[in-house]
């Protein structure tokens, strides 16, 4: 196969994302590391061109930013209260929101009911669907009774089609679903195409802006997880929302990597039923087992964007005289996880090198956060002798390799959570060292009958 060569009097090749230059064609561009941006620049004429100025209208002359009145984009609600806290209180009319996840993690159910929700409350609704035709979209919505007059459905690939639906339609709120689907006949390649995903994405936002209507647009994902397509996508739109999930449970996340017009820490919750998606408002409960105490467990309080959730983990010592233990862990770091056993091991002197120890967290919840350390070393303590903590007892707190206790993020708000929740006894930085706060729990953790020996 002939590879493609330049002539000596050719101009360099250069990448359309990055603007990396190269002498001779390469698949892949050396910089941004995107698969085919490179193509042949324009030749240097040496003519250098010049735009001439033009005057703005009276509509578009420049203001003093303190004559602006924000009153001009009052924020709506979607009609779901846990994608509205995602997005900052509300849409912004004129907004682009960019909303990317895995396959079959509930995207197009998600907005289905944002589509419907606010069709109910008397705004019109167009849902541009390019990946499932228009009796696919009807059937899901009748399972989630998501069926309203103000909702408009078109199955359409085209963009020139899709805008010649919102001249028809005039819709208050615009969902494509997905970027990736949908081709211009302005650019060249398929859908899906780095030129076609700039195209469309730079042609809805104009139209966004234009005529003040928010645009929701869904986008798909790599292998690695980030948005498929070019870069600029996440650049050209306002916020950019990702809808996370684990496969074995029905609970999901919706986060914002970037919003222009609120906090990018919000999360939102979300439970996936065979009727539909449902909101999580107080998710404080799905997190804790059932049930009387046993020994082995204790809860920790973690941080999820701006909310505080409690989170039971439970840990589980099994002796075994086989030379290498095992260590297995499920929803916490396994790395934090040996450095608490060694720290366990080395500065308390509880015996962990002939056991086999299980660590996990209840319902499905990953914690990457340092603030579980105390409550790992609790529970991996606690199965050790067979003991139990108080259900009233929760425990926040970093730990180093000298046991030291040390105070995380958000301690104040994390404390303030458990009182409401009713944990009256809360293991913190107070208790500076892993020995002392260990001994406390007889004091303040555990009734009077269940008290623990010191250690």
């Amino acid at each position: 196969m002939a590879s493609r060569r330049p002539s000596p009097t050719a101009a360099p090749y250069r990448c359309t994302e990055c603007g990396w230059t190269t002498l001779k064609w390469v698949g892949r561009c050396g910089e941004c590391q995107s698969w085919g941006t490179v193509v042949e620049a324009a030749e240097q004429t040496g003519i250098t061109r010049s735009v001439t100025p033009v005057a703005p209208g009276a509509a578009r002359a420049a203001r003093r930013i303190t004559e602006i009145d924000t009153q001009d984009a009052p924020r709506r609600t979607s009609g779901v209260g846990e994608f509205d806290r995602v997005l900052g209180g509300g849409i912004v009319p004129g907004a682009a929101i960019l909303l990317s996840g895995e396959p079959g993690v509930g995207k197009s159910t998600l907005l289905l009911e944002v589509a419907a929700q606010s069709a109910r409350a008397g705004r019109r609704v167009l849902y541009a669907s390019g990946e499932e035709s228009a009796a696919q979209v009807r059937l899901r919505a009748e399972r989630t009774g998501a069926l309203h007059h103000e909702l408009f459905l078109a199955a359409e690939t085209d963009l020139a089609t899709i805008l010649g639906h919102i001249d028809q339609v005039e819709p208050e709120l615009l969902i494509v679903d997905s970027v990736q689907t949908v081709s211009s006949a302005l650019s060249d390649g398929a859908a899906g195409q780095p030129a076609q995903v700039r195209e469309v994405a730079s042609t809805l936002i104009r139209i966004a802006k234009e005529r003040g209507l928010p645009v929701v647009i869904v986008g798909h994902v790599t292998k690695d997880g980030t948005i498929a397509g070019p870069r600029v996508l996440e650049h050209l739109v306002d916020v950019v929302c990702h809808f996370e999930g684990d496969r074995q449970t029905s609970l999901r996340f919706v986060r914002a990597l970037k919003n222009r017009f609120g906090p990018t820490d919000e999360v939102g919750c979300f439970d996936m039923t065979g009727s539909g998606i449902a909101e999580v408002s107080d998710p404080s409960a799905l997190f804790l087992g059932h049930g009387d105490p046993e020994p082995g467990t204790c809860v920790t309080i973690a941080m999820e964007g701006r909310r505080a959730l409690p989170v039971e983990i439970q840990a589980l010592t099994v002796k075994q005289s086989a030379p290498n233990p095992r260590r297995i862990v499920n929803g916490v770091d396994s790395s934090r996880v040996a450095m608490v056993l060694a720290v366990l091991e080395s500065r308390m002197g509880v015996s962990l090198s002939d056991k086999d120890v299980y660590v996990s967290t209840v319902g499905g919840v990953r914690l990457v956060e340092p603030a579980a350390d105390l409550a790992i070393a609790i529970a991996v303590a606690n199965a050790v002798h067979n003991r139990k903590v108080s259900k009233r007892l929760a425990a926040i707190g970093e730990l180093t390799l000298t046991g030291e206790i040390r105070n995380v993020t958000q301690a104040a708000q994390r404390a303030s959570e458990a009182a409401r929740l009713g944990y009256h006894t809360v293991l913190d930085s107070s208790s500076r060292k892993l020995a002392q706060a260990l001994n406390e729990l007889k004091v303040r953790g555990m009734p009077r009958e269940e008290a623990v020996p010191e250690f």
